[in-house]
């Protein structure tokens, strides 16, 4: 058995040497990772690191200039359709059809990702979140956080193995948006599920995330536990901790504790 088959049985997702680049503009810069099943793994980097190119490549959207993406042991380049119903993923950024229903875009996808009973699941997907009175309502009427709530629910209808989120709880209210990261977490532990998660919110990392790969000129500058980013640079949150990178300050000052 080759070294190569032997990661991908191991690891859902193993990415060796990936790179991506726009003629001169170097998205992503050969990095090395792989996914144990079961975990959540959050990209941070900021605005150009490379998070979301990385997740499109995971996806099987965009091609690599150079290197290997295997999910669930297959080359995600040249054979996409064989694992595609095993994924699915998260982006505010990522309209549905604003003149189609909720129930009725849910409704295409559906049938995209070869969910059978449809209308039960459907059923099921607007319980779960909370959101059935959405169903009948057109999409292009729906505010921002009610479009994230439905985007949820159509990352969620094939119950994936694989979920990647880009933003996830952007536009939600702080309530809506802790209950929406329950919900995954709770997904997470229930369905085995291995998450990627990309975020500006570093309290929303903190919670979710049982590792940090941070990005920085599509190039991976740090890889590890939160907490032991957090002890590595010395600082109370991730917040500082990115702080901390992207501006290449690298400080290593002692954590004043607060006064009594």
């Amino acid at each position: 058995m080759s070294a190569s088959n032997a990661s991908s049985q191991t690891f859902p997702v193993v990415v060796t040497g990936l790179r991506k680049t726009y003629d001169s503009l170097v998205a992503v810069d050969n990095i090395n990772f792989n996914l144990a099943e079961g975990s959540i793994t959050a990209l941070l980097g900021g605005n150009g690191a490379g998070k979301t190119t990385t997740i499109a490549m995971l996806l099987g959207l965009v091609e690599p200039t150079a290197g290997l993406i295997e999910v669930f042991g297959t080359d995600i380049t040249r054979h996409r359709g064989r694992v595609a119903h095993r994924m699915n993923f998260v982006s505010p950024y990522v309209d549905m059809p604003m003149r189609l229903t909720v129930r009725q875009n849910l409704s295409v996808y559906c049938k995209l990702y070869g969910v059978v009973n449809v209308a039960e699941r459907i059923s099921e997907i607007g319980e779960e979140l909370q959101m059935t009175e959405l169903l009948k309502r057109t999409t292009g009427k729906l505010s921002a956080g009610q479009k994230t709530r439905v985007g949820l629910a159509k990352a969620l209808l094939n119950a994936p193995e694989l979920l990647l989120l880009d933003e996830p709880t952007a536009s939600l209210d702080p309530d809506t948006a802790d209950w929406v990261r329950g919900h995954l977490d709770a997904y997470r532990n229930v369905r085995g599920a291995t998450i990627v998660l990309a975020s500006h919110n570093m309290a929303e990392v903190e919670r979710l995330a049982d590792r940090v790969l941070m990005l920085e000129s599509g190039r991976v500058v740090e890889d590890g536990p939160p907490a032991d980013l957090l002890k590595k640079y010395k600082r109370r949150n991730l917040e500082d901790v990115f702080l901390d990178i992207s501006r290449k300050r690298r400080r290593r000052t002692p954590v004043k504790e607060p006064a009594s």
